[in-house]
């Protein structure tokens, strides 16, 4: 027997939730909560497979702070997000937090009961748009990794004069400027900056400073 327990503010479909999972002969509710304080509880209070949370209550993510802090003391509690919230942002922040699934509302019962059983069995079936996304973050985060490991290589083998460079374009002082600054004819900096592009790999100095920036490794010159 599946047991199971629902957190949803909107008590209609909390009643049809509730309704639709014990009609199943393998599964039972547990226990139903409408804020995200209350399920904290009564996951502490209460044995339980898994979770429904609900991610707008209270207020705009109380799910999501409701799962955090479950999981601080239940490492290995499955949780699925059944909430009307599908952008970008919602989606990465609410899988941050260890859940195992997450359903966008409007789907079918019958789809909500294969997910809790897929779930449970440890399998889950994540929505294609759903793992999409997860899937081009993941991606995003492995290349920016190694976009990482490659500058702190390079930067590692950067000379005084290159370091001192970098360090007054990331003040945006111009290539006049640089020279001016370090008293050196315009034609030696350029020549200093050609070998630094092509270290980097790149055309432009503007290339260099926006990923050392975007790596937030500044501090390093």
């Amino acid at each position: 027997m599946i047991k199971v327990l629902i957190a949803e503010d909107f008590s209609l479909l909390l009643e049809d939730l509730e309704e639709t999972i014990n009609s199943q002969a393998d599964m039972k509710v547990v226990g139903v909560a409408s804020d995200g304080r209350s399920i904290v509880e009564l996951a502490w209070h209460t044995s339980f497979d898994i979770i429904l949370m609900d991610i707008e209550m209270e207020h705009m993510t109380s799910g999501i702070d409701a799962t955090r802090e479950i999981r601080e003391y239940k490492k290995d509690a499955k949780i699925i997000y059944l909430t009307a919230h599908g952008t970008k942002e919602i989606i990465l922040t609410a899988m941050a937090t260890g859940a195992i699934d997450y359903i966008i509302k409007g789907v079918p019962e019958e789809d909500i009961l294969l997910h809790i059983r897929s779930a449970y069995s440890g399998k889950p079936l994540m929505e294609s748009r759903v793992r999409e996304i997860i899937m081009q973050e993941y991606k995003r985060l492995q290349q920016s990794e190694k976009s990482l490991l490659f500058f702190i290589h390079n930067v590692s083998d950067l000379t005084k004069t290159e370091r001192e460079i970098i360090r007054l374009l990331l003040l945006d002082y111009k290539v006049k400027e640089i020279a001016e600054e370090r008293c050196v004819e315009l034609v030696t900096v350029k020549t200093q900056i050609s070998g630094l592009l092509k270290k980097f790999g790149e055309k432009r100095t503007k290339a260099i400073v926006n990923k050392i920036k975007e790596l937030n490794i500044s501090h390093l010159f």
